[in-house]
């Protein structure tokens, strides 16, 4: 029983750290692109959420899955 919930803390944990790291990654990359493409007003605070939190999604997902697989092989 222990063992599940230490694997299910770890892939839960690297959800979190995924999301986070992708975040900050994220955000730095949506300002660059929104002012490199000269996006007009507050459709430059939209495109930077937007790309903030997909790219936190994403690597949060990859992350995760990551744990998982990693939480399966003993050592």
């Amino acid at each position: 029983m222990a063992k599940e919930n230490s694997c299910l803390t770890r892939v839960a944990t690297g959800a979190v750290i995924g999301g986070a790291i992708g975040g900050a990654v994220g955000s730095v990359y949506g300002t660059y692109e929104a002012l490199r493409f000269k996006v007009p007003g507050f459709l430059k605070i939209r495109h930077i959420g937007q790309r903030t939190v997909s790219s936190a999604a994403l690597f949060g997902l990859f992350l995760g899955a990551g744990s998982l697989i990693h939480c399966g092989k003993s050592y």
